[in-house]
This record gives C-alpha cells, structure tokens and sequence, in this order.
C-alpha cells in the first residue's frame, strides 16, 4: 500500500525493521521535502515486494556500472517523473538511501546517489570506492552521500 511521505510529523511507517528506523525515517522524509519545495511533487513510496520492477532496476544499474551487490533487505521503493527526470527510490534496511536520476533526454543529468541515514556504518560494498560527504539536515541529523554518474543505457 503506498505511503504519502509525511515531512511534517515523520513517522517509521515502513521501516520499523531498520535498527536506524528513526534515522531512515528522517532520511526519507528530507527526500519527501526536497521533492515537495522543489517541484511541487508529493513523495510516495511503497513496499520495496509491491514495486519489485523498480528494486530491479536500481540493483541492475547498480552491478552493471559498478559491480555493486547491495547487501541490506529493500524495505520501500518509489518511482516516479518530475521535470524530465526518471527517479528511483529504495529504502534498504541498513539504513541506506539509494536513487537514481534518469533524464528522459539524451544527453541529460543521470546519476546514481547514496545516502546514508544518521548512525549507520558505510555498507562494505560501498566504503572502498566511495567517499561520503556529510550535510546537516533537520528531519535526518547527519546525512552522508555520494554519487556517481551513469555511463549506460537504462
């Protein structure tokens, strides 16, 4: 069942399983700001077993630019088109973030981004080719994030 992403009272709806719930929880409720100060879009995600196409794609996308295999239990995922951009959502259980943008043209923006919520560990997959930069926000504490371009077609 989708769930609106509700940055005013952050709930861990979803993501209880997480050891980090709260953390991920403010994570993705800085997400679901982001996207409604920006483009005017309401963040919704879902059960990552009701969306598994969109899991897919991230963890494709993921081994085939960079032989990365995430370890962590998907919890949410979301997917959705705001001002020609394809995005990708899953919320892993560790506590990590991890998106996807996709611009619809040729030649446009497309990018991997993880983001790691307050308390977690950089995921083993990740912490040898990945430096983390840290940002302060309200809802998620300290969010550190990295990123790297897409070279392939998807």
């Amino acid at each position: 069942m989708p769930y609106i992403v509700d940055f005013e009272n952050v709930s861990t709806v979803g993501l209880e399983s997480s050891p980090v719930a709260e953390a991920l929880a403010g994570l993705r409720g800085n997400e679901g700001r982001y996207y409604r100060n920006k483009y005017d879009h309401v963040f919704t995600v879902s059960p990552a077993s009701e969306l598994p196409e969109v899991v897919e794609r991230v963890s494709r996308i993921l081994k085939e630019e960079r032989d990365i295999v995430i370890g962590s239990r998907p919890l949410e995922a979301a997917a959705f088109e705001v001002d020609g951009l394809r995005m990708a959502y899953v919320f892993y259980e560790s506590g990590l973030s991890i998106n996807v943008m996709y611009s619809i043209e040729d030649g446009g923006k497309r990018a991997v981004g993880f983001k790691l919520a307050e308390g977690m560990e950089i995921p083993e997959e990740l912490a040898t080719r990945f430096k983390f930069a840290r940002q302060k926000s309200k809802l998620a504490g300290v969010i550190r994030g990295s990123f790297f371009v897409i070279k392939g077609e998807y």
